[in-house]
């Protein structure tokens, strides 16, 4: 049998919170008639008005096909609306509608209430802690992804 390794059960216990913490958003956030992914798309464009559909997949990590149909549900929703990019003629930008508003201040008294449901028991320094420490972790990874499409760019020249 094999022995624990702290650095192995961190990676599995990371994991597993971001995935039951997806699946009790899921949950919550039904209540509204939307899923997960719907509410992230509206956050994301609360706080940046005006991205391009390219801009807001790769922001999300969502493939462009998958967030088409995204905003075309919301879209048909009345909660955002595409405008045409004036410097991109083919581009369109998105942007919240104001009918949105009223729905965006109750999911983000979901969002309020399911953290403080989550962070229950759990003290504010010991918070900032994580923060600080799962920042340094996303910034590594970020970093060696990096390395790794440069690296198979250049892999791909020198056998191009």
């Amino acid at each position: 049998m094999r022995t624990p390794h702290p650095h192995r059960d961190l990676a599995f216990l990371i994991n597993d919170v971001g995935r039951m913490l997806r699946t009790y958003a899921d949950q919550e956030v039904r209540r509204f008639g939307m899923t997960r992914a719907q509410w992230a798309v509206l956050k994301r464009l609360e706080l940046n008005q005006g991205l391009k559909q390219s801009e807001l997949a790769e922001m999300l990590d969502l493939q462009p096909i998958t967030l088409t149909r995204l905003v075309d549900r919301l879209c048909d929703s009345g909660l955002i609306e595409r405008r045409a990019d004036p410097n991109d003629r083919r581009a369109k930008r998105l942007f919240l509608t104001p009918a949105a508003q009223p729905l965006m201040d109750r999911l983000d008294a979901l969002g309020h209430d399911l953290m403080e449901s989550i962070l229950n028991g759990v003290a504010p320094e010991q918070t900032d802690a994580a923060l600080t420490y799962l920042g340094g972790l996303k910034e590594n990874l970020r970093r060696l992804l990096q390395e790794r499409t440069e690296t198979e760019k250049r892999q791909e020249k020198q056998y191009a």
